[in-house]
């Protein structure tokens, strides 16, 4: 049995003690991806989400898994938000203050489409993997047909559901593909334990993020990592 499939198996166990424990109305409001993260994490686990905005996945997360859950944000209307509904969630940057957390602090370190927002895509994800057994890391794929399409017709930056800056107000700045991404993890000797491609709503698609195919069909991609 392969990691993916052996890690598939575990997140199916998981997303039926989520299920099973989850109280009346968990999952109203929250993203699609975002519940697909959350069925990744083990029950009572301690979680790290890097970019957690106003603390929706931390409060899934304590709801349905009751994870020992804290947060970074950059925004402070984000801190605010998270703060007001009870969460730990401090202000910093994923850049710089990463490196203030102890090797293995956490079960898991998530990075919700933020990847392609930091400075340093490389050294982000290498602190993720340092603090955390295993990383929770999801982002658009810019590889996907439509957005091939538009630079090749239009000559512009695709603005899309999953990209909906025009280019001088995007805050993404390292946009990158799947294949992009798996190249990276290759060189950082990183396992994928878990691999997801999403369409632009977050759901689950019937493509393997393994295959090429995947990296021109997709309009997300989510991995589950863990260093060897």
């Amino acid at each position: 049995m392969t990691h993916i499939d052996t890690a598939n198996q575990t997140v199916a166990q998981a997303g039926t003690v989520a299920a099973a424990g989850a109280p009346p109305g968990a999952n109203a409001g929250i993203r699609v991806d975002l519940q697909l993260i959350a069925s990744l994490v083990a029950p009572e686990s301690r979680v790290l989400d890097v970019g957690c905005e106003d603390g929706t996945l931390l409060s899934y997360l304590w709801q349905t898994k009751r994870v020992d859950g804290r947060g970074i944000e950059l925004s402070m209307d984000g801190v605010q938000a998270a703060v007001a509904q009870g969460l730990s969630v401090i202000q910093g940057d994923a850049d710089t203050d990463l490196k203030d957390y102890p090797a293995g602090a956490f079960d898991y370190a998530i990075l919700s489409q933020t990847l392609q927002a930091t400075r340093n895509p490389r050294g982000v994800l290498e602190d993720l993997l340092r603090i955390g057994h295993r990383a929770i890391v999801s982002f658009p794929n810019f590889g996907y047909w439509r957005n091939r399409l538009h630079l090749v017709t239009q000559g512009r930056m695709p603005v899309s559901r999953c990209l909906p800056s025009q280019w001088w107000a995007t805050p993404n700045i390292h946009l990158c593909t799947i294949r992009d991404f798996r190249d990276l993890c290759r060189e950082l000797g990183v396992t994928v334990e878990a691999a997801y491609a999403l369409d632009s709503q977050g759901r689950k698609s019937r493509l393997s993020a393994d295959g090429s195919l995947a990296n021109l069909m997709a309009e997300q991609a989510l991995f589950l990592l863990r260093r060897k």
